[in-house]
């Protein structure tokens, strides 16, 4: 009897091992990935849409708010997203994940979890941003200087040993984190799509761009250490500077050279453990004094240029992260406004009509009603929205549904 329970334990735990194993090779399947130029899912081709919600680990902390969060999740499906971007940091301040650095504010990991586990519900993918480049940085420094660091500015965060080393806990923190409602590590859940080093990164202090990019290549490989399932990006706004002219590499856009800010395009995306490229779109913010037409026009050569540059240089898939105008006079229903949003998605749509790098874009920022306290001029209420939300419902359906069909089964028609 004893020998046959033995027997029959040990065959329990090979059958549960095997029953592991499996389980873990499929759900590497089920993690976006990135072949050569384009996002896949399951070998499919993937096209991400969708759009950016900075609040969501915030609101859900909160019992009282928690329901902002399902519900702005369960619109964007409805309307055919895919894709949400969203903070996985708040250093310091009121009400913050990491206090100081390593100490962590349970009830607002317990938010992040939640924010996980509803993507999963409605089916979106998220990408997470690890830091932010303006009060993130800032934030970092001032932790190492109560510290006794002897440092002078913030971009000290790209070469302080103490400060790469604070950001590096995070990093480790958040990718091993077990989520308390999936109990999945976020390293292990499918439902992120990708990671994010910084929001909008620069470094002021070496405009040749050589001291972002060393720091991209240490912590690349440091998340890829820890995390070798999901996809990495830098988290850039797009500016070509720096390194790319000394390299000879085509320059795609005039207007970088007026927009340097220590960042390169070319250069920071060519690291091996980065796999996808971003862009940011703010014409009302780059080129102000500019007229309307001439700020259409830029958004076209804007995602059309970096377009190129990831197709003939980069090789790797390209995602619009973020793209927005205000309008002061009229808001969500300004004509100069519906105008920037018929343009970009319509570029974003013909460019993966033509089976180019640019797969797809997430527009800044999706608010519910009720939140006006969040409001930046740039953001998106649905309901109130009409124009934008018809376009953006027109072109998250049919992008969402080339996830579904072969391109070939698809004629362009100008929208």
């Amino acid at each position: 009897m004893a020998g046959k329970q033995v027997v029959c334990a040990l065959l329990w735990v090979l059958a549960f091992v095997v029953s592991k194993a499996e389980h873990g090779r499929a759900a590497s399947h089920d993690f976006v990935k990135a072949d050569g130029t384009s996002f896949t899912v399951n070998g499919e081709a993937f096209y991400p849409n969708g759009f950016n919600a900075y609040w969501l680990m915030s609101k859900a902390s909160k019992p009282s708010e928690m329901d902002k969060v399902s519900s702005v999740l369960s619109q964007a499906a409805s309307y055919g997203m895919t894709v949400v971007r969203t903070w996985a940091f708040k250093d310091g301040g009121y009400r913050p994940l990491q206090s100081s650095p390593g100490v962590y504010n349970e009830d607002m990991f317990k938010g992040l979890d939640f924010v996980i586990s509803e993507a999963k519900k409605y089916g979106l993918h998220l990408i997470l941003s690890l830091v932010n480049n303006f009060k993130g940085k800032r934030q970092y420094v001032k932790w190492a200087l109560q510290r006794g660091e002897n440092l002078s500015s913030e971009d000290d965060f790209y070469t302080n040993y103490h400060v790469k080393a604070f950001y590096k806990n995070h990093v480790k923190t958040i990718l091993l984190r077990n989520n308390t409602n999936t109990g999945v590590a976020y390293k292990d859940d499918p439902s992120i799509m990708a990671w994010e080093l910084m929001n909008e990164g620069r470094c002021r202090s070496d405009m040749s761009g050589r001291t972002m990019q060393t720091w991209i290549e240490e912590m690349a490989g440091y998340v890829k250490a820890i995390d070798g399932e999901h996809l990495l990006e830098v988290g850039l706004e797009g500016f070509f500077g720096g390194l790319d002219q000394e390299q000879g590499v085509i320059q795609y856009d005039s207007f970088t050279s007026s927009r340097n800010v220590g960042s390169d395009f070319i250069s920071d995306n060519q690291i091996h453990a980065i796999d996808f490229t971003t862009i940011h779109v703010y014409p009302d913010l780059w080129i102000p004094r500019a007229d309307e037409a001439t700020q259409l026009n830029f958004v076209t050569d804007w995602i059309h240029s970096h377009t190129q540059a990831a197709d003939e240089v980069l090789r790797k898939p390209l995602l619009v992260t973020e793209f927005g105008k205000t309008s002061p006079s009229a808001g969500c229903n300004g004509v100069d406004k519906v105008a920037f949003y018929r343009t970009a998605y319509n570029v974003i749509y013909k460019l993966i009509m033509a089976r180019s790098a640019c797969a797809g874009g997430l527009f800044w920022q999706l608010l519910l009603p009720g939140m006006e306290n969040l409001s930046d001029g740039y953001e998106i209420v649905l309901s109130n929205c009409s124009c934008i939300a018809n376009i953006i419902s027109r072109y998250c359906r049919l992008i969402s549904s080339f996830n579904r069909l072969s391109l070939g089964g698809f004629t362009l028609t100008d929208q």
